[in-house]
């Protein structure tokens, strides 16, 4: 079955109040067009789940910037002061995990399980006392699994069954974010038809993807990010 959809299909999909994962590593990975599209369509009251914020006036910031996100959970948003000072007025709640702990999240999300014991920030301010565990001795910081109702991917290369190859850093968070959420919207500049992977290419099974946006072509916002087109 075809899993093609319009851009304006796929995002409507999503309603206000929605949690919604984010692929992406910085630039690479980051689904530009779908953040773009959930721009202009404004849902709201979302919690967006990203490993950064990306810079202001750019992916990600926008939807913050104009005032759709409720909560951002993420690892750093260090390269953008819009963010920073937007969550020190008040204006949005963002929930910080180390950028290890936050992939672990969500790929515990993705395994079915409901969390794992670390001993990362225990001595830290993103520790509180009911999340700590003793057992034989250690103690432990309890780490919950971390999921989604949507997630917006970028993929190199996919075909219309919604099996999906990523590029460079876009790896790290992608194929975690493709099996933790709920319902998954992939944009990719590059389809073709299945059979074009052989099996050990692919990044994330179709099995795991909802819909899959076609991309005329790449704006702006993608900067230096690379594709190699093969078709």
């Amino acid at each position: 079955m075809k899993k093609n959809r319009t851009l304006e299909q796929a995002i409507a999909a999503i309603p206000s109040g929605a949690v919604v994962m984010v692929g992406g590593f910085g630039n690479p990975g980051t689904p530009f067009s779908l953040i773009n599209e959930l721009l202009r369509q404004g849902q709201t009251d979302l919690t967006l789940i990203k490993n950064d914020a990306n810079e202001a006036g750019h992916g990600v910031s926008r939807l913050i910037e104009n005032g759709q996100v409720r909560q951002l959970i993420t690892t750093h948003i260090g390269l953008n002061k819009v963010v920073i000072d937007r969550m020190n007025q008040g204006d949005i709640d963002v929930e910080f995990h180390p950028q290890g702990i936050l992939a672990e999240k969500i790929r515990t999300a993705g395994a079915g399980s409901f969390g794992f014991l670390t001993d990362i920030g225990i001595d830290s301010d993103i520790t509180h006392p009911e999340d700590l565990l003793n057992w034989q001795g250690q103690t432990y910081k309890v780490e919950m699994a971390l999921s989604a109702d949507y997630a917006l991917i970028h993929a190199a290369q996919a075909d219309w069954l919604g099996n999906l190859v990523y590029q460079g850093s876009a790896i790290n968070f992608s194929p975690l974010m493709a099996m933790a959420a709920n319902h998954i919207i992939v944009e990719t500049l590059d389809l073709g038809a299945p059979g074009r992977f052989k099996p050990e290419q692919v990044h994330t099974p179709g099995a795991f993807v909802d819909s899959v946006v076609p991309l005329e072509s790449l704006t702006s916002d993608y900067g230096v990010l690379e594709h190699h087109v093969r078709r």
